[in-house]
C-alpha cells in the first residue's frame, strides 16, 4: 500500500524534527516539503510508524503493508493551504517511482484518512488525488460526474435499501465499515473520507447524487485494473 498524509505542523522543520525523534514514536518513509525536496527517513523495506489505528480491506496492520509519506502542510489544525505546484510535482513522481518498484494496486494508493476515517483527514480536500491517477497512481473515476442533478440525498439517520447499497459500495471498496444498517456517524465519516478523496468540492458527509455517482464509478473501477 501507499498511504499519503500531510504533516499537519506549523512548518517542514517541525515536522522532520519530530518525525525523526525516536521518542515520539512516529515515522514515515518519506516526507515532501513545499519546495519539492524530498527526504527519505526510513528505508522501504523496514516498518515505519505513520498509519496507527486503521484498516482497509479488513487488514488493521496498514504500518507492515504500505510506505507512508508525508507532505508537508500544515493541515485542518494550522491553516491548511494549498500545495504548491512544485510540491505536486514532487509527490508525482516520488510515488511513480514508488508504484513502479513495488506491487502497489491502484486501489491500495490511498490517504490517511481512507484508512483512519474515524480520527485523520490527511492530506485532505486540497490535495490533487487527479493529478496522482492521471500520473498513474492510484484510482480515480473516468465518467464525468453530473452535478446539479436533483435526486434522493441520504443523511445521518436515514435506513433502508438505498442506505445499505452505499454502506455495500463503500465496504467493497475496502473501507472498514459494515455493509448494513442505518445511516450512523461511522458511515457519515467515511464518506467524509471518500469526499476528500473522490469529491472534493464539498465534503458534507451526505451522499447527494454526485456522491453517489462517484462511489459506484469507483468501484466499477476496480473492475477494469
Amino acid at each position: 500500500m501507499l498511504i499519503l498524509h500531510y504533516t499537519g505542523m506549523v512548518s517542514g522543520e517541525v515536522a522532520l524534527a519530530r518525525l525523526c525523534d525516536g521518542e515520539a514514536r512516529v515515522s514515515a518513509h518519506y516526507v515532501i516539503d513545499e519546495d519539492g525536496a524530498i527526504y527519505r527517513l526510513v528505508a522501504e523495506d523496514r516498518r515505519a510508524w505513520h498509519a496507527g489505528v486503521s484498516c482497509w480491506c479488513g487488514d488493521h496492520d496498514i504500518n507492515g503493508r504500505s510506505i507512508g509519506v508525508e507532505v508537508v502542510n500544515p493541515g485542518h489544525e494550522f491553516g491548511y493551504r494549498l500545495f504548491p505546484e512544485v510540491q505536486m510535482a514532487a509527490v508525482v513522481a516520488l510515488c511513480r517511482d514508488i508504484v513502479a518498484r513495488q506491487p502497489i494496486l491502484p486501489r491500495h494508493v490511498l490517504g490517511h484518512a481512507d484508512v483512519a476515517w474515524a480520527r485523520r483527514h490527511d492530506p485532505g480536500e486540497l490535495f490533487d488525488w487527479a493529478a496522482l491517477a492521471a500520473a498513474g497512481i492510484g484510482l480515480w473515476p473516468d465518467t464525468p460526474v453530473v452535478t446539479g442533478e436533483m435526486g434522493l440525498v441520504l443523511r445521518r439517520g436515514d435506513s433502508g435499501a438505498a442506505v445499505d447499497d452505499i454502506r455495500c459500495a463503500l465496504a467493497g471498496f475496502g473501507y472498514d465499515v459494515a455493509e448494513r444498517g442505518v445511516f450512523d456517524e461511522a458511515l457519515e465519516l467515511v464518506v467524509i473520507a471518500f469526499q476528500r478523496h473522490f469529491r472534493q468540492r464539498l465534503v458534507d458527509g451526505a451522499v447527494d447524487p454526485e456522491t453517489a455517482q462517484r462511489i459506484f464509478q469507483v468501484l466499477e473501477r476496480l473492475q477494469t485494473i
